[in-house]
């Protein structure tokens, strides 16, 4: 018996043709949709589980173990038929195959054997309003139409997580401290182990800790350094992981002068040994002022032993400003130290973000003078946007705590600023800060009780964006232009006076504010140093400075907070407080974008039509989103718009977000250390907290050009 081929059902093929102009030189957008209706049909729901109603379905999944009964037990019967009806009443249909794929293949819950799928797209959601809303019915429904409608997506541990029995914490990553002790060591490698099982990344910092040659017990040439600990976290990284579901993945944060940081840097090299060759963890290096400065002077730069820093100041070398007591700690003759030369520093920091796009970099006074909270900020996140205050841990030797400390946990989830915009924004910046809030509240991390305690106290979260390139394209407006970053400026400020709003009422509801808040810059009195006097003070924009920007405002009836609506918010929360002691920061964004159908965080496309490479799968493509081909003009990647006009941008942004922004910057084929160094320089004037990934666009190798390809790489 002979088949006959049907290309209309291969979606594969139907996917790549995106990536290839048609006769008249057109993208062929319809064959993406193509693709995606061929693979729902003909992969995902001949392999669906069905159900005759909502509460047969939800009992088969809790008897079975596939979800977990307590979520479900707190609502009524009626509600949950009536709810799951609803959910499936909006008609959810995925605008790509790219996220469609991405949904079905990593968040969607399947059997056990991996064969039969038990959710679409509405009921994962409505599984996850659900479990965030607690019992509150209609805390439930506002957080389902939220995320049914595109404008709030969580991070990808809590859209993934929640509802399910067998699952891990919806945290997206933690922040652990490591001091300048083996207790402290021990504890920081459990940490790695115990948080990467649960699914989050970690950060860990190694500023503290002596360096290589450093006395122990009063023994010279004793320690061997920052290294070791180094591999040693790797492996655990390697080890733990949710349910497979997530691969472990570390980051380690050194300061700039530590003695250490040359042999910390050179473990990312391609040539180097195998006995000190890190892979799999990344790097951040925390660099003060200071460190500019001598740069600028053209001099030597002191790396100094945080050994003695510690027993000269009492206190541990991450919680010194560096730059306020550079010259003092030179001069003094207890403290060890070495030079090494400060454009050489640079220049090797640019050499290795060519090789390996590490090490991230936090630009640590930037940070400090914007940080609201009481205390230093001393490191970021596996994605470098999360700045907050930690608190050092003290452990008896048999790794009890004799002081619990504060940690951090990142409790995340973006807006699809088009949608946002679309859906008039405050309602839906009132609705993700609480939805994040739920996130924070119901999570306890046991096994870290530095990470608990911090949690349980400042209900810290971060409310991130994406889309920004998409909203700008669909509404005529050229990245980086002055209308597109008078637009970021007032949507960052507008988002920001929406989030403080509904903290505030959340202080009010629950009686109290997060610990520490009569310590913090929100607290202090107005125009003696109150966070919000830029917005009070003429400091920063009040309105829009271009009649595009103010009419677009107006179309979708998004009032921009007023000096007077600020002056009102501010004393409101003088008298009340704040529930959240963090409350944004913006994320890359990466899978979640896919399944939004949204543009990565806030910087430009990579690609017009962006390839993907699944494991085995093959490639997939993947449009930008709005992109049409009478529109292509506003879609110039990001390599095209160059890293200045993405700084800037990140700059408007910054001001108005209390934490930090993943920012990648993205060079050409012909970049050199130089113009990473010049780009390095540029962001740390213009106020950028952090740096994240440096891309280096790669071209194909001469004779290997596909004709009529859209976007074609190596």
């Amino acid at each position: 018996m002979t088949t006959t081929y049907d290309p209309s059902t291969d979606y594969h093929a139907l996917n790549a043709m995106l990536n290839l102009y048609d006769e008249h030189g057109l993208i062929q957008f319809g064959k993406d949709k193509e693709a995606e209706r061929a693979y729902v049909a003909n992969e995902i729901e001949p392999n669906t589980k069905r159900f005759a109603t909502a509460g047969e379905r939800l009992r088969w999944l809790i008897d079975h173990d596939y979800y977990d009964g307590d979520v479900f037990a707190r609502y009524g019967a009626d509600f949950l038929e009536s709810f799951y009806t609803h959910a499936a009443a909006a008609n959810f249909e995925f605008e790509t195959f790219l996220g469609a794929f991405k949904f079905f293949r990593s968040y969607a819950l399947k059997s056990f054997d991996g064969r039969t799928y038990l959710e679409d797209f509405p009921q994962r959601c409505a599984a996850v309003a659900l479990d965030l809303a607690a019992g509150d019915e209609s805390a439930a429904t506002a957080y389902l139409d939220e995320m049914l409608a595109g404008r709030f997506q969580p991070a990808t541990p809590t859209f993934l997580n929640l509802g399910k029995a067998q699952r891990g914490e919806p945290v997206s990553c933690f922040l652990v401290r490591i001091e300048d002790n083996m207790e402290s060591i021990s504890r920081g490698i459990n940490a790695a182990l115990q948080l990467s099982k649960r699914g989050g990344g970690v950060a860990l910092l190694l500023s503290n800790l002596r360096e290589l040659g450093a006395p122990i017990k009063h023994i010279e040439n004793q320690s061997s350094g920052v290294v070791p600990v180094m591999k040693l976290l790797e492996d655990s990284f390697s080890y733990a992981n949710q349910l497979g579901a997530r691969q472990g993945a570390g980051a380690v944060y050194l300061n700039a002068h530590h003695p250490d940081i040359m042999r910390f840097l050179d473990t990312k090299r391609e040539n180097a040994d195998e006995k000190i060759r890190i892979k799999s963890l990344a790097l951040g290096v925390v660099v003060p002022d200071i460190t500019f400065e001598l740069a600028k002077r053209k001099e030597r730069m002191a790396l100094f032993s945080p050994y003695d820093v510690e027993r000269v100041y009492g206190k541990p070398f991450a919680d010194i400003s560096v730059t306020e007591k550079y010259d003092e700690m030179v001069a003094d003759d207890r403290i060890r130290k070495t030079y090494i030369d400060a454009r050489k520093f640079f220049t090797t920091l640019a050499e290795l973000q060519f090789e390996s796009g590490y090490p991230y970099l936090v630009f640590e006074d930037t940070v400090n003078r914007a940080n609201p909270i009481d205390g230093r900020v001393t490191m970021s996140n596996l994605c470098s946007e999360i700045l907050q205050v930690q608190e050092a841990s003290v452990y008896r030797e048999d790794l009890s705590y004799e002081h619990v400390g504060r940690d951090v946990s990142c409790n995340l989830g973006s807006l699809n600023i088009a949608k946002a915009m679309d859906g008039g924004l405050a309602g839906t910046v009132e609705t993700a800060i609480r939805a994040l809030t739920a996130v924070a509240e119901h999570t306890s991390i046991e096994a870290v009780p530095s990470i608990r305690r911090a949690n349980d106290e400042g209900h810290a979260i971060g409310l991130g964006q994406m889309n920004l390139h998409g909203f700008l394209a669909r509404e005529g407006l050229r990245y980086g232009s002055d209308e597109a970053l008078d637009f970021t400026d007032m949507y960052f400020m507008t988002v920001a006076y929406h989030a403080y709003r509904a903290s505030h009422d959340l202080a009010v509801e629950r009686g109290k504010a997060f610990v520490g808040f009569e310590r913090s810059d929100y607290a202090k009195p107005a125009g003696a140093g109150n966070y919000f006097d830029k917005y009070t003070d003429g400091s920063a924009p009040a309105a829009p400075r271009t009649e595009r920007v103010r009419e677009l405002f107006a179309r979708y009836g998004v009032a921009v907070p007023t000096v007077a609506d600020w002056e009102a918010l501010r004393d409101a929360i003088l008298r009340d407080g704040l529930y959240n002691q963090n409350l944004q920061a913006v994320p890359p964004t990466g899978s979640i974008s896919y399944i939004n159908h949204s543009t990565s965080s806030i910087h430009p496309i990579a690609s017009k039509i962006e390839i993907r490479k699944e494991g085995k799968i093959g490639r997939m493509y993947y449009p930008a989103p709005y992109m049409t081909n009478d529109n292509l003009e506003y879609f110039q990647d990001a390599y095209e718009i160059g890293w200045q006009a993405i700084v800037d941008t990140y700059a408007a942004a910054t001001r108005h977000v209390d934490q930090g922004l993943s920012l990648t910057l993205f060079f050409p084929d012909t970049a050199t250390t130089r113009d990473v160094n010049k780009a390095q320089i540029y962001a740390w004037r213009k106020g950028i907290k952090t740096l994240y990934y440096i891309r280096i666009r790669q071209q194909a190798l001469e004779g290997t050009e596909v004709q009529g390809c859209v976007s074609c790489m190596l």
